[in-house]
């Protein structure tokens, strides 16, 4: 399993060799810079530790600063983990797209956008109610919930209106159909969740992994 933490720039377009526009999301996805390198001896596990997005060394936390100091690392923006890597790497390297190939598929995995308070239908995609005979206020409501059945409560779980969005998401299988290396660059064929400048991760698919062996 190999994977970068990454930007989102945008969407575009690019046209494949068929002269097929093919939509796409251009992704800053390095350079990382290997932080910490965990081990089943000495962590319980194994996992590398990547940093991505430089920051101020004013702007971070002490407890940070002091992990970043253990390590002999420059202050970043974003730290994730990636178990069982399958790359030989050691603290101090630095990733880039060249992990990955034209082709490839990944997984995306990020937070979605935040839409605040929604009802039903915008939230669930409930239908609603009729808007004639005799409905009067009811067009976007649930209608009725079941709570003078036996125990006479709100099931657990119930779809109701709450909070939509702000969620952490993974859309998976999506193909990496362009590469730009002197940028750092991947273009992901699809969209995947959240805004425009959110962090995302990019990981080898789980259900189509890389059919080459890293050397």
């Amino acid at each position: 399993m190999v994977g970068l933490i990454g930007k989102k720039l945008g969407h575009t377009r690019i046209y494949d060799t068929e002269g097929n526009a093919v939509p796409v999301t251009v992704v800053l996805a390095g350079p990382n810079r290997v932080v910490q390198c965990k081990t089943v001896e000495k962590d319980g596990y194994s996992a590398v530790q990547l940093g991505f997005d430089d920051q101020k060394e004013i702007r971070i936390n002490k407890p940070m600063a002091g992990h970043f100091r253990k390590h002999n690392a420059a202050p970043v923006k974003r730290l994730r983990e990636f178990r069982d890597f399958s790359l030989k790497v050691k603290q101090g390297d630095v990733l880039s797209v060249d992990m990955f190939a034209q082709g490839d598929y990944v997984d995306c995995i990020g937070m979605t956008k935040g839409r605040g308070f929604e009802g039903v239908v915008k939230r669930h995609g409930f239908h609603g109610a009729p808007a004639t005979h005799g409905s009067k206020g009811w067009k976007r409501r649930s209608g009725a919930l079941g709570c003078r059945l036996f125990p006479g409560t709100i099931d657990k779980g119930k779809r109701m209106p709450g909070h939509m969005g702000c969620v952490r998401r993974t859309v998976q299988n999506l193909k990496i159909v362009g590469i730009l290396p002197e940028d750092n660059v991947l273009l992901v064929s699809g969209s995947m969740p959240g805004a425009e400048g959110d962090y995302v991760i990019i990981r080898e698919s789980k259900k189509n992994p890389k059919t080459t062996v890293q050397k």
